[in-house]
């Protein structure tokens, strides 16, 4: 029956655990909002749609829709830089009336198939040529969204970029000549960035020379992870959650509401749940013989798993406060509706390529 709805049951089980883990995390996180909820409830039903929607798409017709899906994408951020909507200081949406609509979220599906798309129209592994191509289709929805400004989306789509690039098997000597150039350039990008982005990346090493601006975020949510203990303070009983101390507990630091109430013991079994996505994911894409879906399918687990890393990691002030949800526990509706689908390419692909051998 899974194979018939092309679906893979080991996978789509994998993803169920982590979002009803999701669903008592937001519960809790937002106080206990049963409006916020049943929204939350509604957008986990569209995106098991749009998984399912997807899933039906043979991988020939994404690989022909690759190049256009790009264009438009790209066609959006433009038009987004004139005609979108502001919102919380930042030029990010289309509105629709009916429906807003955020270009940068296609673009994480987008990229990684355009760059494979290209990369496997020519013999692998890439030469020189085709690498600083590839490296040219990033860089322009890139500095599309770095435009808007949004540095969390830009650096997710780099690296889903450079993901596909690696899995395609570039050499060594390539890298560490794309490795030197990012070291040149990126002194000047330090200068490009806003006074905000900048203090972010600065607070991160001394969260506590700000405790009441800037650092104020990252404290109370290490005081959460760091006073859960090994089993945590049960669900609904986290202090810092529960009293409003950690700010954007439903969305980018529900790791940290998480953490409080489920402990180490908690974290260790939503990171098993993680690397059991993640390497299922990994060992489809090593069954697949198509080289198209093979590199697509790796690009995308190997995203998915970049997406958990950051969020855990700034929550946890390894690394700076960028915006990044935790993948299918986050309150939120595009992006939860991007990961299904980038879910529902890799179960197309290794469903349809079974039927077709």
């Amino acid at each position: 029956m899974a194979s018939k709805l092309h679906i893979d049951g080991v996978l789509f089980f994998g993803i169920l655990l982590l979002l009803s883990v999701g669903v008592f995390v937001v519960f809790s996180a937002s106080g206990q909002d049963w409006n916020l909820l049943q929204r939350h409830l509604f957008r986990i039903a569209i995106s098991l749609v749009v998984l399912f929607v997807v899933a039906q798409i043979p991988t020939d017709v994404l690989r022909r829709w690759s190049p256009y899906l790009f264009v438009i994408g790209v066609g959006s951020l433009i038009l987004v830089l004139s005609l979108g909507y502001v919102g919380r200081g930042a030029q990010r949406w289309l509105d629709f009336g009916v429906i807003r609509f955020q270009p940068s979220e296609l673009m994480k599906l987008a990229v990684p198939m355009a760059v494979v798309w290209f990369l496997t129209r020519r013999p692998l592994p890439p030469g020189l040529p085709s690498l600083i191509m590839a490296i040219v289709l990033i860089l322009v929805p890139v500095l599309l969204v770095i435009m808007q400004p949004d540095l969390g989306t830009a650096i997710l789509l780099i690296v889903s970029g450079l993901l596909a690039v690696f899995m395609s098997g570039v050499r060594w000597q390539h890298l560490f000549i794309l490795a030197g150039i990012v070291s040149a350039v990126a002194p000047f990008l330090w200068f490009r960035l806003h006074s905000y982005q900048q203090e972010r990346i600065i607070t991160m090493f001394n969260p506590w020379a700000d405790p009441m601006g800037s650092g104020y975020h990252i404290i109370q949510s290490q005081i959460a992870v760091g006073s859960a203990g090994i089993v945590g303070k049960g669900w609904l009983q986290g202090t810092q959650s529960q009293l409003e101390f950690i700010p954007e507990r439903s969305t980018d630091f529900i790791f940290a509401v998480f953490s409080e109430e489920f402990g180490l013991v908690g974290a260790i079994v939503l990171m098993i749940l993680y690397i059991f996505v993640v390497g299922r994911c990994l060992f489809l894409s090593y069954r697949i013989q198509d080289s198209y879906a093979r590199l697509l399918v790796g690009s995308l687990a190997l995203t998915f798993f970049f997406y958990v890393f950051v969020n855990i990691a700034m929550v946890t002030g390894v690394l700076p406060v960028v915006g990044i949800p935790l993948p299918l526990i986050s309150y939120g509706g595009t992006s939860m509706v991007t990961l299904m689908a980038a879910f529902g390419i890799v179960m197309s692909a290794c469903t349809h390529k079974q039927l077709m051998r």
